[in-house]
């Protein structure tokens, strides 16, 4: 089956910064993937290659089988985008921000309506359709933006740090609607900075570093390059006493429980897992080195 993204040897550079630099990269259908990497990493303008609004410098990428360099117009019409800001209009309502983009998209009158009714209602947004988006919370911005990405059924769905400046609440209902996404069956390109938020969504993570892509695989693989994690032994007020890392495995965690034991100390055993924040931070610390 052709993948839903396909990059090969993709390079950027700007003025005498390499921003890309020879990226491999394939997505297949229905999956969810996401790209990590700190600000200035180069993910939006990977986003942005991929959604045709810059060229790449050398290489080739393919967006639901078409080349975005010499077929863009028939990428533009399988995607949807959404950046960090949402892109909605203030004055309007909710409803008439959907009407307004299902007609510009070519759909009749009567279409756009029922078209704005289901999306609004698949985004939780029916109570607030009647409402000034100026009156809207950040997470009822971002869902209605993403609600505006669907009026065409896309193929493809790019989310450029959807959930930045959201709070804890607003960013789990956004990835329960994300994950809603690709059980429907279209493609999520998510770009984040948020570690937990790859680590509850992506089937896949690739950590771009320094402009190449340092690490590529399912969240607990990459975990598994940072060891098995370790067992703790914390005090009443939660700090660590003692730490005894282990493999993972059955007979490493009993040998380290034995060896606690046997230290005499008490307070609390807790077992700490490595997480993509410790995969990124030893990813990018070998890279500079």
């Amino acid at each position: 089956m052709i993948p839903a993204i396909d990059v090969r040897a993709l390079s950027k550079r700007f003025g005498s910064h390499t921003v890309l630099d020879h990226i491999d990269l394939q997505v297949g259908r229905g999956e969810i993937f996401a790209l990590l990497g700190p600000n200035g990493a180069g993910k939006t303008t990977l986003v942005n290659i991929l959604t045709t609004l810059v060229k790449p410098d050398h290489g080739s990428a393919f967006v639901a089988g078409h080349d975005v360099t010499t077929a863009p117009t028939a990428v533009t019409q399988r995607i949807s985008l959404t950046g960090q800001a949402a892109a909605v209009d203030e004055i309007l309502t909710a409803e008439e921000n959907v009407v307004m983009f299902a007609r510009l998209s070519g759909l009749d009158r009567r279409a756009a309506r029922e078209r704005a009714g289901a999306l609004l209602s698949r985004f939780g947004l029916t109570d607030a359709r009647g409402r000034r988006v100026g009156t809207f919370s950040g997470g009822m911005r971002r869902r209605l933006d993403l609600a505006l990405s669907f009026v065409v059924h896309p193929e493809v769905c790019f989310l450029d740090e959807p959930t930045t400046g959201l709070d804890t609440r607003s960013r789990r209902e956004l990835w329960s609607i994300i994950a809603s996404l690709a059980d429907a069956g279209t493609t999520v390109f998510l770009t984040t900075q948020y570690l937990e938020e790859a680590d509850q969504l992506a089937d896949r993570v690739a950590v771009l570093h320094d402009g190449r892509i340092a690490a590529l695989g399912t969240p607990a693989e990459l975990k598994q390059r940072v060891g098995g994690g370790s067992v703790e032994l914390r005090n009443a007020d939660g700090s660590v006493v003692r730490e005894i890392s282990t493999d993972g495995t059955i007979a490493s965690l009993r040998h380290a429980l034995d060896d606690l034991d046997r230290d005499g100390r008490g307070g609390e055993i807790a077992l700490a897992r490595p997480s993509l924040d410790d995969v990124f931070l030893a990813l990018t610390e070998k890279e500079s080195a």
